[in-house]
């Protein structure tokens, strides 16, 4: 019997940059979908993800108003989250396939979660110099709607990035 293990070394071979994207679109749906209820289960504001979110663009002030619905910061909020919730998806494609990271459900899974466990890490700790009001959120239901997100992402990438094969597609 002969064990044959993918190599991951690296190789010259481009991402789906339409699967990235909406990898991360899809995991991002599914991430501000967690924060919101968690939000809400933990006694908060529905709205205080997003303003979180929004203050990057609007401001400190933003993330400690009222906690009342303001259509405006909602949508900032969300634009400003997908917008990253698309870079960071083509980001972990971007480092996925050169690498043959892609090649089953468990590395794929594997490299999703530590993606993750990276962006939470650069959130909430890297990036509170500049938008301190991210230590607030600093935690374990943030560190698992991060690990989340990475998961999603990447197996989404997977799922898209086949389907694009079997299809013989060019949307490299």
């Amino acid at each position: 019997m002969e064990l044959h293990m993918h190599s991951h070394h690296f190789v010259r071979r481009m991402p789906y940059w339409r699967a990235a994207a909406m990898a991360g679109v899809t995991a991002g749906v599914i991430f501000v979908v967690l924060e919101v209820l968690l939000a809400l289960a933990m006694g908060g504001s529905a709205w205080a993800p997003l303003r979180m979110t929004a203050a990057i663009v609007m401001g400190h002030g933003v993330a400690t108003q009222a906690t009342a619905f303001s259509a405006g910061i909602v949508l900032v909020g969300l634009a400003v989250h997908f917008a990253l919730s698309v870079a960071f998806g083509v980001i972990l494609a971007a480092i996925m396939a050169p690498f043959n990271l892609d090649s089953s459900v468990g590395m794929t899974s594997l490299v999703g979660a530590v993606f993750g466990l990276a962006v939470y890490l650069i959130d909430f700790y890297g990036m509170t110099r500049l938008f301190p009001w991210f230590m607030e959120a600093r935690g374990a239901l943030s560190l698992v709607t991060h690990l989340v997100f990475g998961l999603v992402a990447a197996d989404v990438y997977l799922q898209l990035e086949k389907r694009a094969v079997g299809a013989g597609s060019k949307g490299r």
